[in-house]
């Protein structure tokens, strides 16, 4: 991963202290500790962390165009970049680089703001463009790389890879947003658009942001969203057939690296297949890493190793402790708002294992949202069944009682345990998958 941050004068072309700027970009060293740059002009300051993935040589940023009138920080990867770069040159662009980033640059002079929809990848990046005085934001469509930003009052605008770099520039306000605590105390995080802090906001996934000096602050805009209709159905053993094409292309642009590559290795469904897939592409030995547990109810490590012994890998696992609680405030400095994943340890772990073998890891994250994978999906269905079947005029009052009278039998066998179930009869289909996944119901928030 990288990091970028950034300043710019909405109203003017103030002079910027440097010293603030390489604050902030300091503040997120950790993302890319192989080189740091930074671009400064009045009214304008981009800086950007790197670890070095595709180019290494010539890859450094901020990177711009041929006149130095475009300027881009850019934290992610472009995968599709090298089927991008020969229609660009058609297009009369000349590249000096051999990397993902110097696209991004050029899809924007030739695009504008529609580039976004050319690239496929994950990315947040931050493209400034001295001509049209105009400073362009965008997040991949599902979010996997961050970006925080925040108007001040004074007409300056933040953006960073991470809260801290917004805070390090010193004028971010610290007032805690309440309904972002009630966020955190439901679902454990604080969802997009929010932040823990009322002036900072999170760019929501598949969003971009353009802002242009002399004009006021712009609203983001969406250039994607997930459709849940299928125009063409499938029967299954076509469907089957076209996810493996998929997963394996998308595997294999993910493979597109100049450093030792690797994999996260749980022995679950999601990490196994890519693992699977990965060693089906690669001549050469997978590395793979994996977190043992030292309380056998946890402990999946052994499930891991029969993955890794039948696709041959290069295997390594490491031993965490079930009290492992000495990283808590280091995940508080990494997250700098409420986090509470009960993953976020063991993940913390797995990687800086990783870190020691190679500098990129694939993983099966998502899978479980993706393909239904978690019981309680299953369950919500079951009840989806049971609300069809009567009006919700009838259900709320009727199921709402049996829900407050209900004792909570957590110790009772799991069919006694029907409280939750009322709850959620007594709700529309929204409002009780909500309850459902709530980590604090309602009442107690």
């Amino acid at each position: 991963m990288c990091g970028i941050t950034g300043i710019f004068d909405l109203r003017g072309q103030r002079e910027l202290d440097r010293g603030t700027l390489a604050r902030m970009n300091e503040s997120q060293h950790h993302r890319g500790p192989d080189e740091g740059g930074t671009h400064l002009e009045p009214g304008l300051g981009l800086g950007h962390r790197r670890l070095s993935i595709i180019d290494l040589s010539t890859g450094q940023q901020p990177l711009y165009n041929e006149d130095k009138s475009v300027c881009v920080v850019f934290n992610g990867e472009i995968y599709n970049y090298q089927e991008l770069i020969p229609e660009l040159l058609s297009l009369g662009h000349v590249f000096h680089t051999r990397s993902d980033t110097e696209v991004i640059v050029h899809a924007w002079e030739s695009w504008g703001e529609a580039c976004v929809q050319r690239f496929r990848g994950m990315f947040a990046f931050a493209l400034w463009d001295r001509n049209r005085q105009t400073l362009f934001l965008a997040r991949d469509r599902l979010a996997v790389k961050p970006l925080f930003y925040a108007h001040l009052a004074d007409g300056l605008f933040l953006f960073g890879s991470e809260l801290k770099s917004l805070l390090a520039h010193g004028g971010l306000p610290r007032d805690i947003d309440p309904l972002a605590v009630e966020e955190y105390f439901a679902l454990g995080y604080v969802a997009e658009p929010r932040t823990i802090f009322c002036q900072a906001r999170k760019l929501p996934p598949g969003h971009t942001l353009t802002l242009r000096r002399g004009q006021p602050p712009a609203e983001p805009k969406a250039y994607w969203d997930l459709r849940f209709s299928l125009h063409q159905p499938l029967a299954l053993e076509e469907a089957c057939d076209e996810l493996n094409k998929r997963l394996r292309e998308s595997v294999r642009l993910r493979m597109i690296s100049e450093v030792p590559l690797g994999a996260f290795l749980s022995g679950g469904v999601d990490s196994s297949a890519v693992v699977a897939l990965m060693a089906g592409l690669s001549p050469a030995p997978v590395n793979t890493c994996s977190i043992a547990f030292d309380d056998p109810a946890f402990d999946e490590a052994k499930f891991a190793r029969i993955v890794a012994d039948r696709y041959q890998t290069n295997h390594h696992c490491e031993m965490v402790a079930s009290d492992d609680f000495d990283l808590v405030d280091t995940l508080a400095r990494l997250y700098d708002e409420p986090y509470a994943d009960s993953s976020a340890i063991p993940t913390y772990r797995v990687c800086q294992l990783a870190r020691q073998h190679v500098t990129v890891a694939l993983s099966g994250d998502g899978g479980d949202e993706t393909f239904g994978g978690y019981r309680r999906y299953r369950l919500h269905m079951m009840e989806e069944r049971m609300r069809s079947a009567l009006p919700l005029a009838l259900r709320r009052p009727l199921f709402g009682l049996l829900g407050r009278v209900y004792p909570k039998a957590d110790w009772a066998p799991r069919v006694f345990r029907a409280k939750t179930t009322f709850e959620g009869m007594a709700r529309t289909a929204v409002e009780a998958y909500f309850h459902s996944v709530s980590i604090l119901r309602a009442p107690m928030r």
